[in-house]
């Protein structure tokens, strides 16, 4: 068997584990799912009369269900660090790093196992969504694209989540850790547009990341004008995949006795 092969091979078994440790504890992986919807239905139910009252071409729910599907990825991250932190602090992880298998397919196989439940668990919301007045005008290419878009800062986000379960020291600091990036979506375009807030709020909002991504991905369901979002947001998810893997590898590949 070539080294690829058996690299393949050996993410796949990473993969089927990391599904077993979902079965395991399925209650973290319905969290995952309940808390972007909880908060769908908080600001269009309790906040969204207020807080669409300044949009003139939509309903709130339109406005809002991009935002909520990013906060979703980074919700998935979250429990990506966890996992990862759980297993450190298990010594699992050590083990992996003596055993006669693939080095790179321990990460590989966690990254592919969050990237489809975290793509499922997007698939569920978007239908939830669509329950209670969601209505996308994109056609096929544009799901394709918004699909595509969310793939990629999943893959980001979930290099991102497993550097950070690597090098915190445990579950709680690694949930801790990772909540930037499921509430940094609040100073951002996703619950009203950035020219609504103060101005240093309007500021950060216009040049973090998030904004450019939930552009993007409304300007694709709901026919908006997106200008230069989409290669901003194509650009900072490259950025930010890059970094998290460069992270992870370096984290998981460092002495252990340090």
């Amino acid at each position: 068997m070539s080294t690829f092969a058996h690299a393949a091979a050996d993410s796949v078994t990473m993969t089927r584990r990391d599904f077993r440790h979902m079965m395991r504890y399925p209650l973290m992986a319905i969290s995952q799912v309940m808390t972007p919807v909880f908060m769908m239905l908080l600001f269009v139910y309790v906040f969204g009369g207020v807080m669409g009252s300044s949009l003139t071409t939509s309903a709130y729910i339109d406005y809002l269900t991009p935002g909520i599907l990013v906060m979703a990825v980074g919700s998935g991250a979250a429990s990506t660090a966890v996992n990862l932190s759980t297993d450190m602090t298990e010594g699992i992880i050590a083990r992996f790093r003596i055993m006669a298998i693939s080095r790179a397919s321990v990460l590989t196989g966690q990254v592919i196992g969050s990237m489809i439940r975290t793509m499922v668990s997007l698939a569920l919301i978007i239908g939830v969504a669509m329950l209670i007045g969601f209505r996308p005008a994109a056609g096929p290419m544009e799901w394709l694209g918004a699909a595509g878009l969310l793939a990629l800062l999943t893959l980001a986000f979930t290099w991102i989540g497993v550097a950070i379960g690597l090098v915190t020291g445990s579950a709680a600091g690694a949930n801790t850790s990772a909540l930037p990036l499921q509430f940094l979506p609040f100073l951002s375009s996703a619950f009203v547009p950035p020219d609504s807030m103060a101005s240093g709020a309007a500021w950060f909002a216009e040049y973090q990341p998030f904004t450019p991504i939930i552009d993007t991905l409304r300007g694709l369901l709901m026919g908006t004008p997106t200008g230069d979002s989409a290669g901003k947001a194509v650009a900072w998810c490259a950025g930010l995949a890059l970094a998290g893997y460069l992270w992870a590898r370096k984290a998981y590949n460092r002495d252990p006795s340090r």
